[in-house]
């Protein structure tokens, strides 16, 4: 049974990530067919990120009243009819509107989802979906590709994946009687146990360290997939294509290490797979630094990437031990909508000092939220024993 459940949790993951990256694929032509400035597009990315970090801030709660399975089954609905509304969007306002859907669907769905595999599953299973998530998202450009240059292009591709989606709630839907045999055997649902509050929840010892933690891992993903073409571009004087290139490569690292991730936890706990991953991203960031030659840059690009991949799914992973199951929920509630919150205000905090100080301050600015992830997760380890 748990396999099964396990099976349609990677589909899960897959299907989840395809969204993720086609705004940015589609918007060049989105942005001329609906007569908006090419800025709008940031406008709608707020919007879904705020939806995204409510609905993780409020999971903990929803699922224990509603349980896992509706929940997730109703997000990934939301999502699947955002895309689908997509297709008939008369105007940019509607875009607006149904990004809306978009942020509170991810939200939830993701909160859900590692919350059970947390508690429920191996620390090795955590890396492969996050690689599998990695497919997907690297999938969803690659589809809307096939339709940019046909009639109803980004419409036809926000349609294709919203049918996707659209297979996953059926798939969901058709799961109904594995969640009930599993939530009835293992009592996975405390429908009737008590909610504890925010406040309550940062009070728990570990909680403040951790959340800075999850804040700087998503703040330095971000802003390193975000900025490293501009500064590879103005501070090392490599050509626009070529930059691009060696990003790709660091987003090959975090999909890649992932997947080697979960091998290496088998004979690795935890706390020792985040120590591994943030020592890896640390000596990349030492490598940005060096002027001698763009190779090094590249290696630490790359090494950032692999660095990347262990440490977000072991956090996850590590949830449920570190302030224990009945606690996990909303702990993982919070730890999500802490994340994204990171993804939202690092990388813009960074454009800003570049105004002032240029592209090469990139390398000491990762090298500082590495090392404040590194103590902080480190103080959690500490106080968590």
């Amino acid at each position: 049974m748990l396999t099964v459940l396990l099976v349609i949790i990677y589909i899960a993951f897959i299907s989840l990530g395809l969204p993720d990256a086609i705004l940015g694929s589609a918007w060049t032509m989105i942005y001329e067919d609906l007569n908006v400035p090419i800025s709008y597009a940031g406008l709608v990315t707020m919007i879904i990120t705020g939806g995204t970090i409510i609905s993780s801030f409020f999971s903990g709660k929803m699922i224990k009243k509603f349980g896992t399975w509706k929940v997730t089954t109703f997000s990934v609905f939301l999502t699947a009819m955002g895309l689908l509304g997509v297709y008939f969007t008369p105007s940019f306002i509607w875009i607006c509107l149904l990004a809306v859907p978009l942020g509170l669907g991810a939200g939830a769905v993701d909160s859900a989802l590692n919350n059970f595999v947390a508690n429920h599953y191996e620390a090795k299973h955590m890396n492969w979906l996050h690689c599998f998530w990695g497919i997907g998202a690297t999938s969803g450009p690659f589809i809307m590709s096939f339709y940019l240059l046909k009639e109803n292009g980004w419409r036809s591709g926000y349609a294709t994946i919203g049918i996707i989606q659209s297979i996953l709630v059926v798939c969901l839907l058709l799961s109904l009687p594995l969640w009930r045999k599993f939530e009835d055997s293992k009592e996975e649902e405390k429908k009737g146990s008590t909610s504890i509050n925010v406040k309550t929840l940062l009070k728990l010892p570990g909680a403040k360290p951790t959340l800075i933690a999850f804040l700087c891992y998503c703040g330095i993903e971000l802003t390193t997939g975000l900025w490293a073409s501009s500064f590879l571009v103005f501070n090392s004087g490599l050509s626009a294509g070529l930059a691009a290139k060696w990003v790709s490569l660091y987003y090959l690292g975090i999909t890649v290490g992932r997947f080697l991730a979960g091998f290496l936890s088998m004979k690795l706990n935890n706390k020792q797979m985040i120590r591994v991953g943030q020592l890896i991203c640390l000596l990349g960031a030492v490598l940005l630094m060096i002027p001698f030659s763009n190779n090094f840059k590249l290696v630490g690009l790359i090494l950032i990437g692999l660095g990347c991949a262990p440490i977000y799914p072991a956090m996850l992973h590590e949830t449920p031990n570190k302030f224990g199951k009945d606690l996990s929920q909303e702990i993982m509630g919070i730890q999500m909508a802490t994340a994204y919150l990171g993804s939202t205000i690092v990388p813009p905090l960074f454009g800003m000092l570049s105004k002032f100080s240029g592209f090469g301050i990139l390398p000491g600015f990762l090298l500082i939220f590495i090392v404040v992830m590194l103590l902080s997760t480190e103080r959690a380890n500490k106080i968590c024993k």
